[in-house]
């Protein structure tokens, strides 16, 4: 079973937020569990929620296995999922919640994640993205700088996007910046809602 310890250090101030973010909220998607330790941990400390977890095929059996293992019963079996599709496998949910998966993803199917998660939001719903930003174009640190050069060696069409870039496709789906976290090791957690 795939760990990482990047998640390991996060996941605590990440739910420090989120307690309060999704106090009032039932059903979240999680796009791109990863290794689902946010999904065991979240769920197994906001247990007001059904987690649903996500991913795309190839992490399907990792996530099914640690959610089997560790999860309770809020924290739902993963269900493939690829943005890019036009009909996600779920209707829909209060709340969508995302951690480092808008710099991995190519630039292009940015744009298919803000339009997935404006067809399935409620109308109160939330969409909560963890991870690195640039705001006016400029790094928030020395090291997410070169952690951009890394990402572009790797894939060209990743790397850390602008703040105002990903603002802007919120706001075409009707979603509205609420807060934006400063969290630890040069990360935001952005909160858009309805």
């Amino acid at each position: 079973m795939k760990h990482s310890e990047a998640c390991e250090r996060n996941k605590g101030p990440i739910l420090d937020v989120l307690k309060d973010v999704l106090k009032d909220h039932r059903r979240v998607l999680e796009i791109g569990s990863g290794t689902a330790q946010h999904a065991v941990h979240f769920g197994n400390n906001l247990t007001h929620l059904i987690w649903q977890t996500s991913d795309l095929q190839e992490n399907i059996p990792d996530i099914a296995g640690r959610v089997e293992l560790e999860g309770t019963d809020n924290v739902i079996a993963p269900v493939e999922l690829d943005v890019t599709q036009q009909i996600w496998p779920v209707l829909e949910v209060d709340a969508v919640y995302t951690a480092n998966t808008l710099h991995i993803m190519p630039w292009a199917c940015v744009p298919d994640f803000f339009a997935g998660t404006g067809r399935i939001l409620s109308s109160r719903g939330l969409l909560c993205v963890y991870g690195p930003f640039k705001y006016n174009g400029n790094f928030t640190s020395e090291s997410n700088a070169e952690f951009d050069e890394w990402l572009k060696s790797r894939n060209s069409q990743s790397g850390i996007r602008d703040f105002e870039d990903v603002n802007m496709l919120a706001l075409d789906q009707g979603l509205k910046l609420i807060n934006d976290y400063s969290m630890p090791a040069n990360n935001q957690l952005i909160v858009w809602g309805r």
